[in-house]
């Protein structure tokens, strides 16, 4: 198998309340889970094949617990990737390269697609947006603690990147249209943190 790496930074927000009960092996607020999960790999390596700078986007749709039933997924992977980069992606995310991401896979039951598509990823402090043009306009930001500190969660049961202490966040705006779903959100669950994944 392949070596690989990468690390960067995630954030995933959703139609549940904040904060997510689903992280904790619990049902969605509303039964159902419609959310996005994006991933910006600071750096990252498949073999000898580079994959600093890009972007990978996950649709989710899921009903009743995440962690025992069969998620609808579709992929969209950074135009400004190449077809090997994009391949390796895609065998990455897809669960076939093992790490976490297999973890990730393993809840999929049905594959809707993959699109390559411009898509601007920006993280600044509290702040992440992801912007895909005609698909998804997505802003959250991070939820204040005592003292001002972020609040973060450790050790949860479906967790996206472990090993990373999660930071609570709320949607200022949270919008997808693609695949026959018309999401329009606000002011919903959210998390944000660094991400380490490994072959290993």
């Amino acid at each position: 198998m392949t070596q690989w790496t990468l690390t960067g930074t995630y954030f995933e927000t959703c139609n549940c309340d904040a904060a997510c009960p689903c992280a904790f092996g619990s049902a969605p607020s509303e039964g159902f889970c419609n959310a996005i999960v994006a991933w910006h790999i600071n750096h990252g390596g498949f073999g000898g094949l580079a994959l600093d700078g890009l972007n990978v986007v996950l649709l989710v749709d899921a009903t009743g617990n995440m962690a025992e039933g069969k998620w609808r997924v579709a992929a969209y992977i950074d135009q400004k990737a190449s077809e090997a980069q994009k391949s390796a992606l895609l065998t990455i995310f897809s669960g076939q390269a093992g790490g976490h991401p297999a973890v990730l896979a393993s809840f999929v039951g049905e594959f809707l697609g993959t699109k390559t598509v411009p898509m601007q990823y920006e993280g600044s402090g509290r702040t992440r947006t992801l912007k895909i043009p005609g698909i998804v306009d997505a802003e959250l930001e991070a939820l204040e603690g005592q003292d001002g500190k972020p609040i973060t969660i450790e050790n949860h049961p479906l967790c996206v990147a472990p090993g990373e202490p999660a930071t609570v966040a709320r949607s200022t705006h949270f919008r997808l249209s693609d695949y026959g779903y018309d999401w329009k959100l606000s002011g919903r669950n959210g998390y944000l943190s660094n991400f380490t994944y490994t072959s290993a």
